[in-house]
Formats: structure tokens, C-alpha cells, sequence
């Protein structure tokens, strides 16, 4: 799944960088640089939204419809 979302990055007070993704509640990363932050966060992304399509498939009956939509 591609999708774009948004990072807000901040200089972390100890050194380095955090940065939280605000269409993605609980979304957040750290690291040393810029790049390495945008990874940490792009990889909580990715678990959360993994987790929620996980975790929501479960309880579905057998005989619901999966389609696919595309936003953009």
C-alpha cells in the first residue's frame, strides 16, 4: 500500500529529532538525523496500520465483501 502522510519533525531537546504523524494517532519516531527519524516513523506507521487491519479482520464474517478503494 502506498499512501502519503505527514511528518511533523521537531529538534528533540537532548539531541537529534521526533516526529509525530497527525493523521496517524499514536504514530511517532526518533532518531539522530532527519532521514533516520522519517524511517522510524514511516516503520510505526506501517505497524499500526498493519496492527488495525489485522486486529478489524478478525471479527469480520465469513460471507463480508473485501474491495479495494483508492483515495487520492
Amino acid at each position: 500500500m502506498k499512501a502519503e502522510f505527514t511528518a511533523i519533525i521537531e529538534a528533540a531537546p537532548e539531541g537529534g529529532y521526533w516526529a509525530i504523524c497527525p493523521e496517524i494517532p499514536g504514530a511517532n519516531g526518533q532518531g539522530n538525523t532527519i532521514e533516520e527519524t522519517k524511517d522510524s516513523l514511516r516503520q510505526a506507521i506501517e505497524l499500526i496500520l498493519e496492527d488495525r487491519k489485522a486486529d478489524i479482520l478478525r471479527g469480520l464474517p465469513d460471507d463480508a465483501i473485501r474491495e479495494t478503494v483508492l483515495v487520492g
